[in-house]
C-alpha cells in the first residue's frame, strides 16, 4: 500500500493548505509593519506641528492586533499542515462512510466491518461545516493523524478536513 501522502489529490490538498497558511502569516505581517509605519507617521505628524490625526490611532492598534492575530492563525495553521504530511507519509486511506449526526458531530465507518469512529469537525468555518454536511452518507477517505486526530476528503473534494476523535455519548 501507498502512503497517503503519495496520492496526487492529498498532495495538491496539502500544498493547498500550505499556501492559505502562508497568505494568513504574510498578510498579518505586512500588517504589522502598516501599522508601525501608520504610527511612525502619526507621530511625525503631531511633533512637526503638534496637529492630530483623527482615528489614527486607532487604525495603528486595529492593524497591529488584527495583524498579530493573523500571524498566530497563520504559523498554527501552517504547523498543522506540516504535522498533517508527516502523519500522512506514514499511514494509507481508509476508505468508508462518512455520517454527519449535527453541525460538527460526524462518524466515519471504515470499509470492512472496524469499529465506527466518533469525530467532532476541527473547523468551525461555516463554509467548511456546511461542506461536510454535504458528505453526509458519502464515501471518504480518512486516516489518523496522531493524538486522536483524523483527516479525511472525499474523491474530488481538493481540501482535507480534521476532526478529533470523540467518546461515544457526547
Amino acid at each position: 500500500m501507498h502512503p497517503a501522502s503519495d496520492d496526487p489529490g492529498t498532495r495538491t490538498a496539502l500544498a493547498a493548505l500550505q499556501v492559505g497558511a502562508l497568505r494568513w502569516l504574510g498578510g498579518g505581517a505586512i500588517a504589522v509593519v502598516l501599522g508601525v509605519l501608520l504610527g511612525v507617521a502619526t507621530v511625525t505628524l503631531a511633533g512637526e506641528d503638534g496637529r492630530r490625526v483623527p482615528g489614527a490611532g486607532l487604525a495603528v492598534l486595529a492593524l497591529v492586533l488584527g495583524g498579530l492575530a493573523a500571524v498566530v492563525v497563520g504559523a498554527g495553521a501552517l504547523m498543522r499542515t506540516s504535522r498533517w504530511r508527516r502523519a500522512l507519509a506514514g499511514t494509507t486511506w481508509r476508505t468508508g462512510q462518512l455520517y454527519v449526526a449535527g453541525p460538527a458531530v460526524l462518524s466515519f465507518e471504515p470499509d470492512g466491518g472496524d469499529d465506527a469512529v466518533h469525530l467532532r469537525l476541527l473547523s468551525t468555518a461555516i463554509w467548511r461545516t456546511r461542506a461536510v454536511q454535504a458528505l453526509d452518507g458519502a464515501g471518504v477517505l480518512a486516516a489518523p493523524v496522531g493524538s486522536g486526530q483524523w483527516v479525511f476528503t472525499a474523491e474530488g473534494e481538493g481540501t482535507l478536513y480534521g476532526a478529533r476523535a470523540i467518546a461515544r455519548g457526547r
